[in-house]
């Protein structure tokens, strides 16, 4: 019977370990954070008309324009 009635609390962590821990616990959402910021700032960038470049309709080159409408030949 003294085998079942173990202590389950081993003792407090040692310093290496709690931090081990605290990594193990918050670092995926960390990671997750900085990919999705980056993302975000990637997509961001790609957004931005670049100067010198057209804007407006007709200039997207073939196959762009409003949907449903065919491109001119």
């Amino acid at each position: 019977m003294t085998v079942l009635t173990a202590p389950l609390h081993l003792g407090p962590l040692h310093p290496a370990e709690q931090l081990l821990t605290l990594l193990l616990a918050f670092g995926p959402f960390v990671l997750l954070g900085v990919t999705i910021w980056l993302s975000r700032r990637r997509d961001a960038r790609e957004d931005d008309v670049l100067p010198g470049a057209p804007d407006g309709p007709g200039t997207g080159g073939p196959g762009v324009g409003p949907v449903g409408q065919a491109p001119e030949r």
